[in-house]
């Protein structure tokens, strides 16, 4: 990049390879240190409309020069130095990010330059620590950086305890009472919403346990597992099958059968929390069931009559979110297992063509 002059404005960006030295400066950036930069008008309003602005105002004599003055102040001299030399060049050091990364970005909001604050809130955001969070946090607010502010209040939220103890903070309470407000709800919601997810997650995975219940139970009926099986079985002297997949639920489900079919509590009236249980699981089976006429699982039928003469069985709204839900994912899980048979089923014909092929070329 470099600058050619013009009839307008003294200079303009070309491509062509000349110093800037050639061209006449024609403007003066003074400092908080009284520092004088040179600079040209053109650059500036090309790579800032706050500077354009600045510079299409009526010109004032300062001191006899001709040049046009425009103070920066409020940041250090070498940050409005490093803030000029990227409009000519957009090019930071790691070392100058260090040193005025906090500076350059609140020049970039003030003079509205798009590109170095991206820059700014990038390294300002990797740079940031529990001593310095806080007012980082107040400058990004400031600066209209919400993804800044954001990764702020989540470093906050996580060091809540190390930076109650900073010299930011104790500030931050002392005269910006509602800041500390923000940052006090943004913890109490984000604490609310791990709580939801840590309870979605402990529901989901009743759900799939139920779900995975429902298939024991079928298996059991239909198949026959390791200790319970269909009566047709038994009749015609068939060996017990070996432990299915989901072994660890379909035993403590033979279990339940087992002692729900013997119970005596059952028998005589008497409550029985494990025959209960049998009951609720062979309900919640008839009522995912869609083949009532022909399934094998006890009292399937019986609870689907039941159910369309209960009203309030019915009604149970708590019972038929249930019911969906375990639906869902009993449908999730059967399209899961879909998927991973046909993932199986290619990877053997994959490396059944392999052996193929290797044995084609060496014989």
């Amino acid at each position: 990049m470099a600058i050619t002059a013009t009839e307008n404005d003294g200079v303009s960006l070309t491509t062509d390879k000349i110093s800037y030295d050639l061209v006449e400066t024609d403007i003066e950036i003074i400092t908080s240190g009284r520092r004088r930069i040179p600079a040209h008008s053109g650059v500036l309003a090309a790579a800032s409309p706050v500077l354009a602005n600045i510079i299409e105002k009526p010109r004032k004599s300062h001191g006899g020069s001709s040049k046009r003055v425009i103070k920066i102040v409020g940041v250090p001299c070498d940050a409005v130095s490093v803030f000029i030399r990227f409009l000519y060049s957009p090019s930071l050091t790691e070392k100058e990010m260090e040193s005025y990364g906090i500076h350059l970005l609140a020049l970039s909001h003030v003079y509205m330059v798009t590109h170095l604050k991206q820059r700014c809130t990038k390294g300002v955001g990797e740079r940031v620590t529990v001593e310095n969070v806080v007012d980082v946090l107040q400058l990004a607010r400031l600066c209209d950086a919400p993804g800044l502010c954001l990764k702020c209040m989540r470093l906050i939220h996580s060091k809540f305890k190390t930076v109650e103890q900073t010299e930011g903070w104790k500030f931050l309470q002392e005269n910006d009472p509602f800041l500390e407000l923000d940052i006090l709800q943004f913890i109490d919601d984000a604490e609310s919403r791990k709580k939801r997810r840590r309870r979605h997650r402990r529901e989901q995975n009743l759900y799939m346990q139920l779900s995975e219940a429902m298939e024991c139970i079928e298996h059991i009926c239909t198949e026959g597992c390791t200790l319970v099986g269909p009566s047709s079985n038994l009749d015609n002297n068939m060996l017990k099958p070996g432990p299915c997949s989901a072994f660890s639920t379909c035993y403590g489900l033979q279990l339940l059968i087992r002692h729900f079919a013997v119970c005596k509590k059952r028998v005589v009236g008497k409550g029985c929390i494990r025959c209960k249980r049998m009951i609720q699981l062979l309900r919640l089976h008839s009522s995912i069931c869609d083949q009532s006429e022909s399934c094998r699982v006890p009292l399937c039928r019986q609870f689907k009559q039941r159910g369309e003469k209960d009203k309030k069985m019915v009604e149970d709204t708590k019972w038929n979110v249930l019911v969906r839900r375990v639906a869902s994912a009993k449908a999730m899980s059967s399209l899961s297992q879909s998927k991973k048979k046909k993932s199986e089923v290619l990877l053997k014909e994959e490396a059944e063509d392999f052996i193929r092929i290797r044995k084609t070329k060496f014989f």
